[in-house]
């Protein structure tokens, strides 16, 4: 499988879902050592505005800005606008190609990824909002769409990883949440419901791998992180062995 080389301290994107910016901090602190890449979605950021944003990449750490941009393009080239020169390294925006178009035009240095599917979406819910297909066919029209109007990369959620890695190669980021210790068959996953493991997520063609509560509300993030670093080292090394 052709993959591009990723340090493993920014494999896993610690997602600071947090309600206040003082606990996301302290989390980081907690984290640091071992990774240097984390996310601020939506609740953080209306908290917080840029501020832990900048406390971030002036740690030095890298930053995945996920507000999902989802409105008419011209807001949407405006806001992409707002981001630029802050040092961000990735930002969302949902899977319409209007949307994309304006993003991918303003994006400055970030690199933009499109949200194909929400991994909280099942086969059932897509059909509740009138779609007859699965949820693999979406991701798969979004995923084609995205890359070809000049997307750096989609979010997926691993189950559909290797079709989009398998289609378009290497070039394109493919950043997976829904993230979990065990599979669904063994445990309730809350209200995740298209979930991987990071090792078989890895293995699928992910590049990244967000990963919020499996970390953050474990009582030793640390453990956590240094157990999922080297499930992915191995799985790493099993791909590699098996391209050659």
């Amino acid at each position: 499988m052709q993959r591009r080389p990723v340090d493993l301290r920014e494999r896993i994107i610690v997602a600071l879902d947090f309600e206040r910016p003082e606990l996301a901090r302290e989390m980081v602190l907690r984290c640091e050592s071992k990774v240097g890449f984390y996310k601020v979605g939506l609740e953080l950021f209306m908290a917080d505005w840029f501020h832990t944003v900048d406390w971030l990449i002036a740690r030095g750490h890298r930053v995945m800005l996920d507000l999902k941009f989802f409105d008419i393009p011209e807001t949407v080239k405006r806001a992409v606008h707002r981001v630029n020169d802050r040092g961000v390294s990735l930002f969302t925006v949902h899977g319409d190609r209007s949307i994309i178009e304006a993003a991918v035009a303003a994006r400055g240095d970030m690199k933009v990824l499109a949200v194909t599917v929400l991994t909280s979406f099942s086969d059932d819910d897509l059909r509740d909002y009138g779609f007859a297909g699965t949820t693999a066919e979406l991701v798969r029209r979004r995923a084609d769409m995205a890359i070809a109007l000049g997307c750096d990369g989609i979010v997926s959620s691993g189950r559909e990883a290797e079709m989009v890695r398998q289609r378009h190669g290497g070039t394109p980021l493919i950043v997976t949440p829904g993230i979990r210790m065990i599979s669904p068959s063994e445990a309730a996953v809350d209200d995740q419901k298209r979930v991987m493991t990071p090792a078989r997520a890895i293995a699928a063609g992910a590049d990244h791998l967000v990963v919020g509560r499996p970390i953050t509300r474990a009582p030793d993030p640390l453990s956590v992180i240094c157990g999922m670093q080297k499930d992915l080292e191995a799985a790493l090394d099993r791909d590699h062995e098996g391209s050659n």
